[in-house]
């Protein structure tokens, strides 16, 4: 796990938001060797639009060029009804693009997440890993945490914290099978 560069996408832009905060405990905490970087600029992107592929502008080129240089990808997002929220399902639609070449193809990716729902966001990190999966990206199955945070304190729960730095070694440690 030497040198290895995860970008962070949230699936949240609330100033306050847990899954924000959860990204930067993580980042703060990451294992030596690993720099998790997160992504700013998400909601500054232009809804995807076929039309602006030419010249997407500069908050697409920059999401792009972070995206191909980092080693991981690891998205870190609540659930908004059920599902991704529009934000991070925009930014992987412009990371898909172009189509069978975009900056997410072939990239090693989890997700991770907290929610004050029973379920704990797992409808919507089920589709955030298919929706990459579906653009080209290697899904690590096994570090996808879906932590409910209706009834405790995530950030003060030792058990939950070590599933969420868990996570982030196995993203960071997964060798891809050789094709």
């Amino acid at each position: 796990m030497s040198d290895t560069r995860i970008a962070v996408l949230v699936g949240s832009l609330r100033a306050e938001s847990t899954n924000r905060k959860l990204a930067e405990k993580l980042a703060a905490g990451a294992p030596e060797g690993v720099t998790l970087e997160i992504v700013e600029g998400l909601g500054e992107l232009p809804f995807f639009n076929e039309d602006l592929e030419a010249d997407p502008g500069e908050a697409v080129t920059q999401l792009r060029k972070t995206i191909t240089e980092a080693d991981r990808v690891l998205i870190v997002t609540p659930e908004y009804n059920a599902t991704i929220p529009g934000v991070l399902k925009n930014a992987i639609d412009w990371l898909s693009r172009p189509y069978a070449a975009g900056a997410i193809k072939g990239k090693v990716v989890s997700v991770v997440g907290v929610t004050p729902t029973p379920y704990g966001g797992k409808w919507a990190h089920a589709d955030a890993a298919r929706s990459v999966g579906i653009a080209g990206a290697i899904v690590v199955e096994d570090a996808i945490v879906s932590q409910p945070a209706h009834e405790i304190d995530v950030f003060a729960d030792a058990e939950v914290q070590a599933r969420f730095a868990a996570a982030v070694e196995k993203l960071a440690g997964f060798a891809p099978a050789a094709v």
